[in-house]
């Protein structure tokens, strides 16, 4: 059946984050927030869900383990088992768990940027060392960002313990291939790093010719220092719920990364538990149409951007989110608040990814909005000095 992700909805009748950090007349493409009702499966276990009445503390199901190891066994060919999983109210609350648990004070935390911000904050907030390395810039207008190996490998110090890495990649969108993961892996075991792995978009690859190979899944011994983070709410659209897994193979890790949780996480909520169950066992079409909506959109993006001088994407192969090169716009120092300002949209600024002058555009919304959105920035772009 046909899914609707055409229709006009208003989300300012709700408090969200997304849609009223800024005032009324401003169209916000920022925050990574679909504007797409959720599958028509998730809202209608939910609906059963509420109906009961009863909102006690939930429990973890076995169908759940089971439906999260087959979509993992037909998505990504990578066989995982039920007790490998650690389910968490959230990704980024286990970047920080994560580096309290497996790095000691005087360790450090690497991140290679631009990045998603709250991985720029986890050493910081956590007592521990950050390090940073920055990744290949496009060789040309359109061409993708590349993962520099040998200046990840130089970066790394007698103190580096744990690498948080991002798998599509967060903001550029790429998909990152076997000889980048593969050379990855061998350099953490020569350095004997552990890994969290965000593979939060893995669900969402644009490019046909692009395949999500998760990175713990390409060796044994690779699975065994790596923690794989999964969650369904970028993909269908409820991050609002705090629903996600840690799949973590190696038993060690997972009874650290157990016994640092406990107390300090709270379990995931039922309401959490219910849409999840429902998003891997029933929303595969709503999310092949998704596919499709948000390339018909990342083509509209294209072609306005084709008409911006000085600026530059590197097409995203995943994600719904577009990082906009824009130092070369004419736009100062702060392209993100310029356009806020001249033209009421709002974007994520490249400075808290760690790049200043770029910008990160959220194309997942309805098609009609994101061309009001863009034929305002045109009005400003086409005509930059």
């Amino acid at each position: 059946m046909p899914y609707d992700f055409a229709t006009p909805l208003d989300r300012r009748q709700y408090p969200s984050q997304k849609w009223q950090r800024y005032a009324d007349d401003v169209l916000p493409l920022w925050v990574a927030d679909m504007d797409f009702v959720s599958p028509p499966a998730i809202v209608s276990a939910l609906e059963e869900r509420v109906s009961h009445g009863v909102f006690g503390y939930g429990r973890l199901t076995d169908t759940l383990r089971e439906t999260l190891c087959a979509w993992s066994a037909d998505h990504y060919g990578w066989s995982i088992e039920p007790d490998w999983q650690v389910w968490i109210p959230g990704v980024v609350p286990a970047l920080h768990l994560a580096a309290q648990t497996f790095c000691s004070p005087g360790q450090a935390v690497l991140t290679a940027t631009p990045i998603y911000p709250p991985f720029l904050r986890v050493a910081e907030r956590s007592g521990r060392i950050a390090e940073r390395v920055m990744l290949a810039e496009p060789e040309a207008p359109g061409a993708p960002w590349r993962l520099d190996l040998e200046a990840l490998e130089a970066s790394i110090t007698p103190q580096t313990r744990l690498l948080l890495w991002c798998h599509p990649h967060n903001p550029t969108g790429r998909v990152w291939d076997e000889h980048e993961l593969h050379t990855l892996g061998e350099i953490a075991e020569r350095h004997d790093l552990l890994i969290v792995s965000d593979e939060l978009h893995c669900d969402l690859i644009l490019d046909t010719t692009r395949q999500h190979r998760p990175l713990a899944s390409l060796s044994p011994a690779l699975a065994q220092r790596t923690i794989t983070l999964w969650a369904p709410s970028k993909t269908f659209n409820i991050a609002g719920l705090s629903s996600a897994c840690a799949v973590i193979p190696d038993p060690e890790l997972r009874r650290r990364f157990r016994e640092a949780a406990a107390g300090l996480l709270p379990e995931v909520n039922i309401l959490g538990l219910t849409a999840s169950q429902a998003a891997y066992a029933h929303g595969e079409a709503w999310r092949r149409e998704l596919l499709a909506t948000l390339n018909t959109n990342l083509q509209r993006l294209r072609d306005h951007v084709n008409r911006w001088p000085g600026v530059t994407m590197a097409s995203p192969e995943a994600t719904y989110l577009a990082w906009l090169d824009m130092r070369e716009a004419g736009l100062g120092a702060s392209p993100q608040q310029t356009l806020l300002d001249s033209t009421r949209v709002a974007l994520s600024d490249g400075a808290d990814f760690g790049c200043p002058g770029f910008v990160r555009l959220n194309f997942g919304t309805p098609t009609y909005l994101l061309e009001e959105a863009l034929e305002r920035l045109d009005a400003r772009l086409c005509f930059s000095e």
